[in-house]
């Protein structure tokens, strides 16, 4: 069933069209994801869905009743009260009929006995409307996303008061549910329980998001914004990366043989004389034709592209922690964590939001001092330290202000280079670069920082959340920039794949303040990590059976397994890693159709046997132990 239809849909702001001739159905059930850089116009084209924009012409037309909710980037200015009335202020007549309840209820608790009558009434309204039900759904939803009903809203941050918006729109329960940037602010677990919640309960969404794990779980369909127009293929995201790259090639070529016949008609229009007065008049119509198509064509937006100085080489120790122990009040963030980090260690740092990551960050720099054990830095060290807060940007000050101040050029690398030429590797245009910080988009902030910050030597790189609202392409080039960098990396980041790619090593904050360290990416943690001891009746028989049994060791042949595993699972990754390079490159898609399938089959393959082969060398190992 058709939820919406956009017809020749067109949007602009005073400038180039945002949208342009666009159309789309939407249909129940299906998980839409927007894909498309910073300002192609992803967020506007939810607002036109969710009717909080109108379009400057086409049609829009929507089911009888339809009902949409949507989170929004931004943070609506107009916000107070506490959590739970926040996200009932968003519900209707329903929201609010629970207000009414709730208020009701606490006086009748003070004593005022005169409203019981008008409670008990209240309460059976709340009965026919599945009120009570809601307010059960909306406390579970508080809990799985870390809020406290009574809390004041204006004493949260900014990512908390994402969280209860994203609570409002759950909550709401509408026939198409909006999601832009949903990721954000939300650590792991919060990602990991937002997906299954959404598949589960089998919801019409169409979604924003730069955290590829969570599209590559959700999506059944792929739109792409691009030069204002759609691109949409009903598949997951792998396949659509393919499509998009046969898609581009044949529009590249398609625009070569078009410039060339161009060329050809400009050599003959301006032709001597002779040829003037035998002009096929049709012809030159055709030129004049050509001419204006070629004008309207929009070409394809740049690409990011920037690279990181790299300092001289630090000392081989960069840092060692022993025994140190942080907390504030009466809550332990770190207790008796010790590590040692080595020249070119690639670290990432996971855990909840508020478990104490950038604290840990902050030790590591000396910014802060543990309240117990040490920490030994090393020599030479050169850093850079991307903050999550943004905090080195100053709203006020334009772009340019705020990588150079008032001079238009910036030294990197020891060489002179313009302020505009360097910032346009940063997809920022000259008309951009003089606006001012505060009204720039969360991915534009971020790729400013970045522009700051790459302007600096450094052998010590400590990103804090750098993936937050950046688009995809400018993401692939951070992890291929990290990839090539020689140095130490502590990398804090909720992104999965992002993590997968860039750390060998994980820092995992585990509550009560346990911190511990596991080699490899995400999803090795996911592993490894502690698992909830499983709680089994205890069965009554006859006889008592020891309480220990004696641990059985291991065969002659399973020692030589055990032995032999380290070399299986090195041959298992490289041929792994050397099959990521080869379909990393647009060129591989070019191959038959057979030799692509295949090549996906044995990736396939090859992960399924080297979880068989951790999951065997930790038993043996265990055995061993």
């Amino acid at each position: 069933m058709t939820l919406i239809s956009m017809r020749n849909v067109r949007l602009a702001f005073g400038g180039p069209p945002v949208l342009e001739d666009v159309s789309l159905q939407i249909k129940e059930g299906e998980r839409i994801c927007l894909l498309g850089r910073n300002g192609a116009g992803k967020s506007s084209l939810l607002a036109l869905i969710g009717e909080d924009q109108q379009p400057d012409s086409g049609v829009i037309e929507r089911r009888q009743g339809l009902r949409t909710a949507i989170l929004q980037q931004q943070i609506p200015k107009e916000m107070n009260g506490s959590v739970l009335e926040t996200i009932l202020g968003g519900l209707g007549a329903v929201g609010e009929l629970i207000s009414h309840y709730r208020n009701l209820s606490r006086k009748v608790d003070s004593g005022d006995e005169n409203r019981g009558q008008e409670l008990g009434a209240i309460h059976h309204d709340l009965g026919e409307s599945d009120g009570m039900r809601l307010l059960r759904r909306i406390e579970e939803l508080l809990v799985h996303l870390g809020l406290e009903k009574e809390t004041p809203i204006l004493g949260l941050s900014g990512g908390m008061m994402r969280r209860v918006l994203l609570a409002r729109a759950l909550a709401a329960e509408p026939d198409i549910l909006l999601l832009d940037e949903p990721t954000n602010h939300l650590d792991i677990d919060a990602i990991r329980w937002l997906e299954e919640y959404l598949k589960s309960k089998n919801l019409t969404l169409v979604f924003v998001t730069h955290d590829r794990a969570f599209l590559r779980s959700l999506a059944t369909r792929i739109v792409e914004l691009e030069r204002g127009r759609l691109l949409d293929f009903v598949c997951d995201y792998d396949t659509f990366l393919q499509r998009k790259e046969e898609l581009l090639h044949a529009e590249e070529m398609k625009w070569h043989r078009f410039d060339k016949k161009l060329a050809d008609e400009e050599v003959w229009i301006r032709q001597g004389i002779k040829a003037r007065r035998t002009r096929n008049e049709g012809r030159v119509r055709a030129l004049l034709r050509m001419r204006e198509e070629r004008r309207a064509r929009r070409d394809r937006l740049g690409t990011a592209s920037f690279r990181l100085e790299e300092g001289g080489q630090s000392g081989r120790l960069v840092a060692e922690v022993e025994g140190v122990t942080f907390g504030y009040k009466d809550k332990i963030l770190i207790r008796d964590f010790s590590v040692t980090v080595m020249r070119g260690d690639r670290i990432g740092i996971i855990g909840p939001n508020g478990a104490g990551k950038t604290t840990l960050l902050r030790l590591l720099l000396d910014e802060m001092e543990p309240q117990q054990g040490t920490i030994r830095r090393g020599t030479n060290l050169q850093t850079i330290y991307f903050d999550q807060l943004r905090e080195q940007l100053d709203p006020d000050k334009t772009v340019q202000q705020n990588l150079c101040g008032d001079q238009d050029t910036v030294i990197v690398g020891g060489r002179s280079r313009h302020v505009v030429g360097y910032l346009r590797d940063f997809l920022f245009t000259p008309e951009r670069i003089r606006t001012p910080v505060r009204i720039l988009s969360g991915g534009e902030r971020n790729r400013l920082l970045l522009a700051r910050l790459f302007t600096r030597e450094a052998n010590l790189l400590v990103l804090d959340e750098p993936t937050n609202d950046l688009d995809l392409e400018t993401l692939d080039l951070l992890e291929d920039l990290l990839a090539d960098f020689q140095g130490t990396l502590f990398l804090v980041s909720h992104d999965r794949e992002f993590l997968n790619r860039t750390v060998t090593s994980l820092i995992a904050f585990e509550g009560e303040g346990r911190v511990a360290e596991y080699v490899g990416g995400y999803d090795d943690w996911l592993r490894q990590r502690p698992q909830p001891p499983v709680i089994v009746a205890e069965k009554k028989t006859p006889r008592e059976k020891p309480a220990r049994e004696k641990a059985r060791k291991l065969t002659f042949k399973e020692k030589q397994e055990l032995e032999d595993l380290p070399r299986r699972i090195e041959e298992l990754e490289k041929e792994q890693a050397g099959l990521h390079l080869r379909m990393s490159d647009p060129a591989f898609y070019k191959e038959s159709g057979e030799r692509v399938a295949a090549a996906k089959n044995r990736l396939e393959e090859l992960e399924r046997d080297l979880e068989i082969a951790y999951a065997r060398w930790q038993e043996l190992d265990k055995l061993a132990g």
